[in-house]
């Protein structure tokens, strides 16, 4: 991890100790497959993954918090060896690790600061 990075990250208490891994009762490893095999070992490439992933994730994490629990997204770095312990295919890459579980009595979400709308949009009347 760049010094850089751990800077932008001190605020969070963000180290190496990630206890969440072992006390989560769950942890949902999400794969994403960029391209699927034919009966002949032809492959076929899978357009979007990237982006349909997330944001099935982002659903997963929502429908998560509505049923009570909660979760945080964890990408370990580097993250193959998910695929190799969990036996998955080649063309199935590791996307993101979710500790799935009940909250600690005193667990507490950090305030991170997000960017304006008016900062991060442009808004246009239509055409003339």
């Amino acid at each position: 991890m760049p010094e850089s990075w751990k800077q932008d990250l001190a605020h969070l208490g963000t180290d190496w100790e990630k206890p969440f891994l072992e006390k989560a009762p769950w942890l949902i490893v999400v794969f994403k497959k960029s391209y699927r095999l034919t009966e002949n070992d032809k492959q076929l490439k899978n357009y979007y993954v990237s982006e349909s992933v997330g944001i099935a994730c982002g659903f997963l994490i929502s429908a998560i918090h509505m049923a009570g629990l909660v979760t945080l997204t964890h990408t370990p770095s580097p993250m193959n060896f998910l695929q190799k312990i969990l036996n998955r295919p080649e063309n199935e890459k590791p996307y993101l690790l979710l500790p799935v579980g009940y909250p600690n009595e005193n667990a507490l979400v950090p305030n991170i600061s997000k960017e304006k709308l008016e900062d991060i949009s442009f808004w246009f009347e239509g055409r003339d």
